[in-house]
């Protein structure tokens, strides 16, 4: 029975612990305001940076270089890199912490993901006075560094880490959605590439590129091979497709509404060329550039920032060289709907700060987020993928400006492709939209995403995507990511009413388990007490 009860005490407690942080968190809690110390103590601090890296040493560097160029400014505070190769697993880890008091002080996230965060008991720094400090926010007196002033990040990027009417984050990077393309093959097909692509004729040269030779060999290029058009990011492909025909998805509030008619309509289309075999997505084949490059795909449709992957003289390139086919690559915007009414998705992204009791902590992290914003690391990061600059200051510098002027000087550096997607993105900036950002909106975009997954898998596997099929995947799509409890009509998901059953069991269960080891504590205790001639009376 011993072992037992410390067997509970030791493990069990602690999980269930993390688990009632997290059922707990049902609808967002204030984050109050943060006090700005009166000024930066000498005392030593060290604070904890948590970010994303995939395979590019080159960013690794830059966060190396700025923590070092920082720690030579402020040799009192100390910053301790963690990297991560998914943003997901930041999420996930962010959470998880949450819950131990244990949270990084400075990360690299998505406001999707802060709004999560926000559910924990005072969790995410508000920025806003941080922000307009005179000491030591932006453009602030008592900087060591000449970061952005007030005014100087870009607007439509700011405005995207505007949570429930405070800052709760600043733009590190952005980035959009582009299509990357295969121009000979479009040509061979008998087509040219318009300045501005259109979905139906996206479809249309999909479905032309389907067409075999009697070998079995698709025409277009000799090979066994074609998926003509391979969509990233479908929570993306979704919710864009929407946005264009200016259809439902979901309110500011966060009322859900992308179960319409018109998401019905997108599934139907995406399940007609997903089973002629036109189409797919990233989930079910893998990354388009490895399609692109390999002279198997037509229409990659990718972030900018994964414009280093994309082409023949690629910089980053996942497959052997002897698989690679010559081609030229244009890049456009992602297929449109009305073509002199662009739209796409700003993505990228954002800097949050984590409370702490020390607060000489948080005005470190502060002044370390924003020495991430600083010119240096802005334009250098930036050259590394085809992400822009977050600040008007980096993106009107004479450096920035010439590193743009030089595309194609090499395949490195001045990648082409890559610099073709930064100047397609800046040219569009005012042509970008996000979506709304509350506790639920990863779920929602999950959501979105999974519809286009599951039309997509169903045609190939021959079901019929029809008014049917649709509305089944509606309602098990709501079930799969609880989007019933933030169906909550037009005030959003402000009061997502009682808790789960499953939440109140473990509520109940960890009562029970607290209780048994109380009274197991208790006894023991009488029992050494008569033991040593001690009585209770």
């Amino acid at each position: 029975m011993k072992k037992k009860m410390l067997f509970l005490l030791r493990n069990l407690a602690p999980a269930l612990l993390i688990l009632l942080c997290l059922t707990g968190c049902h609808g967002s809690r204030e984050q109050r305001a943060f006090q700005v110390p009166e000024t930066l103590e000498d005392a030593p601090v060290e604070i904890t940076f948590w970010a994303k890296n995939d395979t590019n040493k080159a960013q690794t560097d830059i966060y190396a270089r700025a923590i070092e160029e920082f720690q030579s400014l402020y040799p009192g505070i100390t910053v301790n890199l963690r990297l991560y190769t998914d943003y997901g697993k930041i999420y996930n880890d962010v959470i998880t912490n949450i819950a131990t008091g244990t949270t990084p002080n400075v990360c690299i996230t998505y406001p999707d993901h802060i709004a999560t965060y926000m559910t924990g008991d005072n969790v995410v720094v508000p920025l806003d006075d941080l922000m307009a400090d005179e000491r030591y926010g932006l453009g602030g007196s008592e900087l060591l560094f000449e970061g952005p002033a007030e005014g100087e990040l870009v607007p439509k990027f700011l405005e995207e880490c505007r949570i429930q009417g405070a800052y709760y984050a600043v733009p590190y990077v952005r980035s959009t959605e582009v299509c990357y393309i295969n121009k000979d093959y479009v040509e061979a097909l008998g087509y040219e590439v318009p300045d501005v692509l259109t979905w139906d004729f996206i479809w249309e040269v999909s479905e032309a590129a389907t067409e075999k030779d009697p070998e079995g060999n698709f025409k277009v290029n000799g090979q066994k091979v074609m998926i003509p058009f391979i969509y990233k990011s479908t929570d993306n492909m979704m919710i864009s497709m929407l946005r264009q025909l200016d259809a439902g998805y979901s309110t500011p509030t966060g009322q859900v509404l992308l179960f319409n008619e018109d998401t019905g309509t997108i599934m139907k289309q995406v399940g007609e060329h997903a089973g002629s075999g036109a189409f797919s997505t990233f989930k079910i084949s893998s990354y388009p550039a490895n399609f692109l490059n390999a002279g198997q795909c037509i229409f990659a449709v990718d972030s900018t920032a994964g414009s280093t992957w994309m082409g023949t003289h690629a910089p980053l390139l996942d497959i052997s060289e002897d698989k690679l086919v010559d081609f030229e690559t244009v890049v456009r915007l992602i297929p449109q709907y009305d073509t002199s009414h662009p739209q796409m998705i700003s993505q990228g992204p954002s800097i949050c700060i984590f409370n702490k009791e020390n607060e000489q902590e948080v005005l470190a992290s502060w002044l370390f987020t924003q020495y991430l914003l600083s010119d240096g690391i802005q334009i250098a990061y930036a050259q590394t993928e085809g992400y822009v600059p977050v600040t008007t200051r980096a993106l009107n510098s004479s450096q920035y400006q010439e590193y743009l002027s030089r595309e194609g000087e090499d395949n490195e550096l001045y990648y082409d492709v890559k610099l073709q997607a930064a100047k397609l993105f800046l040219e569009n900036v005012d042509n970008t939209f996000t979506t709304p950002v509350f506790n639920g909106s990863t779920s929602l975009r999950d959501a979105a995403g999974q519809l286009i997954e599951n039309a997509a898998k169903g045609a190939r596997r021959k079901q019929v995507v029809d008014d049917a099929f649709v509305q089944t995947q509606f309602e098990d799509v709501t079930s799969l990511y609880r989007l019933d409890q933030i169906l909550s009509g037009p005030e959003g998901p402000a009061d997502l009413g009682p808790l789960p059953t499953a939440s109140v069991a473990l509520l109940v269960s960890l009562a029970l388990i607290w209780g048994i080891m109380g009274a197991y504590i208790l006894v023991k205790y009488v029992k050494k007490r008569r033991k040593s001639g001690e009585y209770i009376s």
